[in-house]
């Protein structure tokens, strides 16, 4: 099976339309070297001198762009998740998808895409119900990532859970999007006890909100497999499954997921300083995107196919560890003891949906 079928995927460079010095380009290249979180500088030159067309909103013109991760948080948790020889994740799990979904409110989030809306009356509300809004309409040449922007952007606001329980058209935690007699409401407003009120849903992953059932983002995971077979971390092969053949994506640069898994364990056993590490790499809020990787992978119950490499006693303190950090980030502001994060002066309303997506996963039932 061809490695390139089915995801076509967009690589715009922030340096497209410019004319810029050979040499300056090879060090812009080379200067990310050492970086944990893979950031890249995308410039690039024209030796050629040849002109360009290209449309500057399909492509992120800040210099924060400039130093993205090599990996989203969405990648990250998958690779954690999956087998690396048979390619494929734990067909019992069914928390990964959810969890997903609420990676990419993070990661747009972190790329100062989304955003709270400024409304000092939004405290009143818990924070997984604050509204989020789009606050920059420039692609980030992540396909989902895009996705997701676009339909929020054409769409009425949402509170952070609403949008994760549409985008995963699943009803779980304690904010479910119900349709009851025609009126939306949350699963904890309490219910209409009409005899004529639809039954509950016969099954989660539908949406019972017939009206938002355009929400829901397809196939999340092949399409992120998809995306890693395109930067050359999986390859694509085609295993039978008794009745039925069935793609899978082994993994193909085993050292991109040792450095995932050795920074989770950093993360979990060092007294490494949130400071510290953020100095250490380009990546804007490098040790926040560790923290929500983490969670996510906690969420997820993929984690512990991380700590396997710790012994039993190192692996219940890790453990122990993101029960502290879940809980120090999942409130806003930052007020626990753990999270010691430098927030920068305008940024507070995009690392608020980051702790909002948390609190949302601390209902979730594998927490």
């Amino acid at each position: 099976m061809s490695s390139t079928s089915g995801l076509s995927r967009r690589r715009p460079a922030n340096g497209a339309g410019d004319s810029g010095d050979g040499a300056a380009g090879s060090a812009n290249s080379s200067s990310s070297g050492g970086d944990p979180y893979g950031g890249t500088n995308h410039s690039r030159t024209n030796s050629e001198d040849r002109k360009i067309a290209f449309d500057p909103n399909e492509i992120g013109q800040d210099d924060e762009d400039k130093y993205a991760p090599k990996l989203t948080l969405m990648e990250e948790v998958l690779l954690l998740g999956l087998k690396d020889k048979q390619g494929y994740l734990s067909f019992w799990n069914d928390n990964i998808s959810y969890t997903l979904r609420g990676c990419i409110l993070m990661e747009l989030a972190l790329r100062d895409r989304i955003a709270m809306v400024k409304d000092p009356n939004r405290r009143r509300f818990p924070l997984a119900d604050r509204y989020i809004e789009v606050i920059s309409e420039r692609l980030t040449g992540e396909v989902l990532l895009d996705e997701a922007l676009k339909m929020m952007r054409s769409s009425e606001k949402m509170s952070v859970a609403n949008w994760i329980d549409l985008m995963s058209g699943e009803l779980r935690g304690t904010h479910k999007l119900l349709l009851v007699s025609g009126q939306r409401t949350s699963d904890h407003t309490q219910l209409s006890t009409d005899i004529n009120s639809p039954p509950p849903p016969p099954f989660l992953g539908e949406t019972w909100n017939v009206m938002k059932i355009g929400y829901q983002l397809k196939q999340v995971r092949e399409r992120l497999a998809k995306g890693l077979v395109d930067k050359g971390i999986l390859r694509t092969e085609k295993r039978n499954f008794l009745l039925f053949d069935m793609a899978t994506h082994p993994v193909s640069d085993g050292t991109v997921k040792d450095e995932i898994i050795r920074r989770v364990c950093t993360t979990l056993v060092s007294r490494a300083s949130p400071s510290a590490v953020d100095a250490q790499s380009q990546v804007p809020y490098a040790y926040l995107r560790t923290v929500a990787m983490i969670c996510a992978a906690y969420a997820a119950n993929v984690l512990e196919n991380a700590l396997m490499v710790l012994g039993h006693e190192a692996r219940e303190k890790a453990y122990t560890k993101v029960d502290e950090l879940l809980g120090d980030y999942s409130v806003w502001p930052l007020t626990g003891t753990g999270a010691k994060v430098d927030v920068p002066q305008g940024k507070d309303v995009s690392l608020e949906v980051v702790a909002a997506v948390l609190n949302v996963y601390t209902k979730m039932d594998s927490i």
